[in-house]
């Protein structure tokens, strides 16, 4: 097999002495535009994981490899003027230089040509003189671009400026610095290579770089700025320049890693924010995916780049993901200036969402029980026993939530016209019972041509109301648990099958939806009757009418459903809502009636009940101008809280069947987040919370103030109830017939 290989980096080196080493036949070039020593950066991290990964695809050089890291456990965060540190992780640092001359040196014993200040300069011909061509010529692949059809790159410039700087400052942790300037906010990734020097990343926001005048500076006096900017934490030390200009970090994402025989690796194929680890790191996870692919597929290229892709894609977009949260952190990291130095840290270490409360526990105990003490205390706990924060109770209007966990408003699909019966006493009656701070009932219908199935529930009649009543009272008589209502109208979704009986608009049976305008939800769905005044007054008059029935029933909260595409959610997006009056076009009349809505039921439910509303914050479209987007959320929660509304609740998509959202753990929580700090809101996050660690982590960090959780509690209504008898929390609440759980251990 003839193999040529774009660009002399760790990802074709290590590829070329993977295959090389089981495939002494193949014939390998590399071909590098550069000296053979010459390389951007400074040093290179790993952890302990990816080092077991190296140790099992080329003993031999992680030998040579392990020889010259630096280890260490620390992470030291400077921040509001003191040193925190974290213990328990698991780091080495090599200099790039040095690892580029190690596989370099592996790759010439084993027989790998290699070809410095070698530019390909056509590369159709090197294509078609070789069985297979890889390439790995970073983030301005010209490989990339020249198949830009196949490889279907999408190219996202961030928001920060960095400069990658080397420095003699000797340290034994990886090291943040975070810096408050006139200008802005600086931020610094530092970590060691080997025992004398180390990694010193300078990062800010692109205005505040431009605002420092940093935009008109040489290479040089950019490094002296940042010198003088960070001396104390120097301590005296230089900081080396290596083309350490500025620069802008791209997210590279591309539909295909593949063309015909040709391959990208590494940062050609895809990037991943230098705050979540080492682009190194997954470019020689993608050599050895690759060489393995090609080892049992010898007879077919094709298939081997399929096999590749196939093999590493899901990992490759795990990282991603993780790298994108952490990417967004730093670059919004100055909204949690003001967080005391523990919970800045605590903030910091779980950004990504691999690292939450449970897992850090692990790995530092005594740092997450300062975070614990500091969160309580900051919520008026001065227990000497402080609960987890999860379990901390939550102020809103006259009402106090035991704790911060909600059980979320899920439709059961099983009232008849509308009436609760059984099933709804004992579902949501044994999540009270299981310890859920509030529990909500599933989307409830205003009227009857609100609801999405025959089998919700509804709350227009006094037999409604009457059988409501009855599972307030029993929650309110034996849980400790508040209870709202979600008041909803399908709009243009309503008038389907229940989900186990097709889930699709019915066709016999049906009664006629209404909404913004006839637009349907989807091709095959019934158009809808577009709302006239006469509608919009009776579908608002019929939420007040609800609220108040809510108000005799006993409720603690309302809340009202603006997400998921149904009727207040349809306005707000202009996907499903085309009007073009008052109603329709701006955000400001998209809003409209929401907000119409939202006032006239805060006019009747007491001023110290809460009132909440749960909006779809996005409708997940790549292109930021199209559909819902969360700067609108922002705003609209902002009007919200004008009208009245207490808390809102974050939820995403559901306006139209082409949004795609990005699932994943806690997937919907940089939504919230935002919208607490841009909106200066209470807000409660939602979407793929797995249980109290979750949301320990989620409140601890500031990030949210309640979690609300679906499925979870569909298999475990008792999990609050589990974790306070496994944390021992004196300060849950159990029924007297549950006490003898307290001391099941």
């Amino acid at each position: 097999m003839k193999i040529a290989c774009i660009g002399g980096g760790p990802a074709s080196l290590y590829f070329a002495i993977l295959l090389k080493n089981r495939q002494p036949s193949a014939e390998i070039d590399i071909y590098e535009q550069n000296k053979s020593d010459d390389t951007f950066g400074w040093g290179v991290v790993f952890s302990d994981e990816t080092l077991g990964n190296f140790e099992e695809a080329d003993p031999e050089s992680m030998r040579r490899i392990r020889e010259n890291f630096v280890y260490w456990t620390d992470i030291d965060t400077f921040y509001g003027g003191e040193k925190v540190i974290s213990t328990g992780h698991g780091f080495c640092g090599l200099a790039r230089k040095k690892l580029l001359l190690l596989l370099q040196e592996r790759c010439r014993e084993l027989g790998v040509r290699m070809h410095f200040e070698h530019l390909v300069e056509n590369i159709d011909e090197l294509v078609a003189s070789h069985d297979l061509v890889v390439a790995s010529d970073g983030v301005n692949s010209a490989v990339r671009d020249h198949y830009s059809d196949s490889f279907q790159p999408d190219l996202d410039w961030r928001k920060c400026k960095f400069a990658w700087f080397g420095t003699t400052k000797k340290m034994t942790a990886f090291t943040f610095v975070f810096k408050e300037t006139e200008w802005g906010l600086f931020q610094v990734h530092a970590y060691p290579f080997d025992e004398g020097r180390g990694t010193w990343i300078v990062e800010c926001r692109e205005e505040t770089w431009k605002k420092a005048g940093l935009d008109k500076l040489s290479e040089a006096e950019s490094a002296a700025f940042c010198h003088r900017l960070f001396a104390e934490h120097l301590e005296g030390e230089e900081l080396l320049i290596n083309r350490s200009v500025w620069r802008t970090f791209p997210t590279i994402r591309c539909g295909s890693w593949r063309h015909e025989n040709v391959v990208l690796l590494g940062d050609s194929a895809h990037t991943a924010h230098f705050s979540i680890g080492s682009g190194t790191k997954l470019a020689m996870e993608d050599s050895i995916a690759l060489a393995d692919a090609i080892c049992v597929n010898l007879d077919s290229v094709p298939r081997a780049l399929e096999t590749y892709e196939d093999a590493r894609r899901i990992d490759v977009l795990k990282t991603q993901r993780a790298a994108q949260t952490s990417l967004e952190w730093f670059e919004n990291s100055e909204r949690y200036i003001g967080q005391t130095p523990q919970r800045f840290v605590f903030n910091l270490m779980t950004r990504s969402k691999r690292i939450t409360h449970d897992n850090l526990e692990t790995r530092d105990p005594e740092l997450v029980a300062r975070v614990d003490r500091v969160v309580a205390h900051e919520n008026c706990v001065t227990d000497d026993n402080v609960p987890p924060p999860a379990f901390l109770p939550f102020q809103v209007g006259d009402v106090t939530l035991p704790n911060r966990v909600v059980v979320s408003p899920m439709c059961q699909y099983s009232a008849t016209d509308g009436v609760p019966d059984e099933w709804h006493l004992v579902h949501l009656g044994s999540r009270a019972v299981g310890g859920a701070g509030l529990v909500f009932t599933e989307m409830t219908n205003v009227t009857a041509d609100g609801c999405i199935t025959s089998g919700c529930a509804g709350m227009w009649n006094d037999d409604q109301e009457a059988a409501w009543r009855r599972v307030v009272d029993f929650v309110h008589g034996h849980s400790a648990a508040k209870i709202g209502m979600q008041l909803a109208h399908a709009g243009r979704k309503a008038s389907c099958s229940r989900p186990w009986e097709g889930d699709a608009p019915l066709r016999d049976g049906g009664w006629q939806s209404i909404g913004p305008s006839d637009l349907p939800f989807g091709a095959d769905w019934p158009a809808p009757k577009q709302m006239d005044r006469a509608d919009l007054d009776r579908i608002r008059d019929a939420f007040v009418a609800s609220a108040e029935r809510c108000l005799r029933a006993g409720f603690d909260i309302v809340e009202l459903h603006m997400a998921h595409g149904y009727l207040l959610s349809s306005f707000l997006s202009p996907l499903s809502n085309p009007r073009t009056d008052e109603y329709g076009g701006s955000l400001e009349n998209r809003a409209r009636y929401p907000l119409e809505v939202a006032r006239a039921v805060r006019a009747v439910w007491p001023a110290g009940k809460p009132l909440f509303a749960r909006i779809s914050a996005t409708d997940w479209f790549d292109d930021e101008d199209r559909g819902f987007t969360v700067t609108e959320a922002v705003q609209v929660s902002k009007w919200l809280c004008q009208a009245g509304v207490d808390v809102i609740d974050v939820s995403s998509a559901g306006n139209v069947p082409e949004s795609k959202p990005q699932y994943g753990r806690m997937y919907q929580l940089p939504f919230a987040e935002r919208i607490r700090y841009e909106a200066n809101v209470p807000v409660m996050a939602v979407g793929a919370i797995q249980g109290l660690d979750h949301a320990n982590t989620i409140i601890a960090a500031g990030r949210a103030d309640l979690c609300a959780i679906a499925r979870g509690f569909l298999a475990d209504p008792y999990m609050v109830q589990r974790e306070a008898v496994r944390r021992g929390v004196s300060q849950h609440n159990f029924p007297p017939q549950y006490l003898a759980a307290k001391s099941v251990r």
